[in-house]
C-alpha cells in the first residue's frame, strides 16, 4: 500500500457500498425459505446499502413471477429502508433483458447485470454479444437504469473490455467477480488490471483453484479459506478511481461449494470454442438438509463480517503509514 492508496483507504474504507447478494442465500431461495422480501429485511439488520437479486431467487415467489403490486411493495419496502436494489439475470439476448428491465424499473432498482450464454467460436460469440448490447444501449439507454456485464468464466478480460468500449455506451460497464477469471485461465490480479478502467461494481467471494489440464476451475468456498488474493483485490478495488470511488457496489455473494469448470485453456486456437454453459447454481445436499441451509444462512453473515474486519485491517494499515 503506498501514500495515494492508504488516503484512498482511510476516505473509502469505512463507508464501503456492501450489498446483500442472493446468491449468498441461494439454496434458502431454491427451498423458498428465504424469500426476496427477506433479503431487504437482513441487508437492513446488516447496515448494508443495497441488495443484489436475481430475478430468479426464490424460485415460485421469485421477482420474476411478482405481481406489479407486489412489485411495488417491493420498491416501497426498499425505500422505506434506504436500500439500493439491483437485478440480476443470467443472459443477454433481448427477451431476458426485457424481463430483467421490466422488473427494475416496477422495483425501484438502480441497475441491471447480465452475462452473455452463447455456443461457437470466440468469434462468433463476441458478434452476438455486441449486437446484444446495442439493442440494450438503443433501448433502454435513457430508462434511467445503469448496466453491468459480468466477467462470467469464459471471456476473458480484454475480450470484455472490448465489448465495453466497442459499444459506445455510458451507462455500460464492467462487474468484476473475485473468482470467475479463473476459469478464463487469468490470474484475479492480472484480469482487475486488464479491466480495471471499466469496473464499476463487484462480486466479493473466495475459491479454491481446481487444475483441470491446461485450463483452471474454481469451488467456491467460505472467504478466507480459499486461495484468491482476497485482501489485494479489496485494496485495488477500493482504489480505483481518483477523486471519487470508481466502484459504486460490492456485492457479498459468499457461495460455499458453488463449482464452475475451466472454459479457455493455455494453448488453445485463437479462435477457441466457446461451449454452451448453463446458469450458475448449487447443488442441493442429498441429505442433512435443513443443516446445510442453516449453515449457508451462518456462512452469509460470517462473510459480512470477514470482510468488514479485512476494511478495519486496511484502514489501520493506511492510517500507519500515513502517519510516517
Amino acid at each position: 500500500m503506498n501514500n495515494i492508496q492508504a488516503t484512498k483507504i482511510v476516505e473509502r474504507a469505512a463507508n464501503l457500498p456492501l450489498y446483500l447478494h442472493a446468491y449468498a442465500f441461494h439454496l434458502n431461495m431454491r427451498m423458498e425459505k428465504i424469500l426476496p422480501e427477506d433479503l431487504l429485511d437482513i441487508a437492513s439488520q446488516q447496515q448494508l446499502k443495497g441488495v443484489k437479486i436475481h430475478v430468479m431467487d426464490g424460485e415460485s415467489q421469485s421477482l420474476r413471477h411478482a405481481s406489479d403490486e407486489r412489485l411495488k411493495n417491493f420498491a416501497e419496502k426498499s425505500r422505506q429502508l434506504g436500500l439500493d436494489i439491483h437485478i440480476e439475470t443470467s443472459a443477454s439476448d433481448a427477451r431476458t433483458i426485457d424481463e430483467a428491465v421490466r422488473i427494475a424499473l416496477k422495483s425501484g432498482a438502480t441497475s441491471v447485470r447480465f452475462y452473455p450464454r452463447y455456443e461457437g467460436t470466440l468469434s462468433a460469440v463476441m458478434e452476438m454479444i455486441a449486437k446484444d448490447i446495442q439493442y440494450i444501449k438503443a433501448k433502454y439507454q435513457h430508462s434511467g437504469l445503469t448496466f453491468t456485464l459480468e466477467q462470467h468464466e469464459d471471456l476473458q478480460s480484454h475480450e470484455l473490455v472490448k465489448l465495453v468500449r466497442q459499444a459506445d455506451f455510458p451507462q455500460l460497464s464492467l462487474l468484476f467477480d473475485f473468482a470467475n477469471m479463473i476459469n478464463a485461465n487469468e490470474e484475479p490480479l492480472d484480469a482487475l488490471a486488464v479491466m480495471g478502467s471499466e469496473v464499476t461494481q463487484v462480486h466479493i467471494k473466495d475459491a479454491l483453484i481446481t487444475h483441470e489440464g491446461e485450463g483452471r476451475g474454481h469451488t467456491a468456498c467460505i472467504s478466507g479459506a480459499g486461495e484468491l488474493p482476497f485482501k489485494e483485490l479489496l485494496l485495488q478495488l477500493i482504489c480505483l478511481g481518483e477523486d471519487i470511488p470508481q466502484v459504486t457496489a460490492f456485492g457479498l455473494e459468499e457461495e460455499v461449494d458453488y463449482y464452475a469448470p475451466a472454459f479457455r485453456f493455455t494453448h488453445e486456437d485463437i479462435n477457441p470454442w466457446i461451449p454452451l454453459r448453463q446458469m450458475s447454481e448449487t447443488p442441493l445436499p442429498t441429505s442433512g438438509i435443513e443443516e446445510r441451509l442453516n449453515k449457508e444462512i451462518d456462512d452469509a453473515m460470517n462473510q459480512i463480517m470477514y470482510v468488514r474486519n479485512i476494511l478495519g485491517d486496511l484502514h489501520k494499515e493506511a492510517v500507519n503509514i500515513l502517519k510516517r
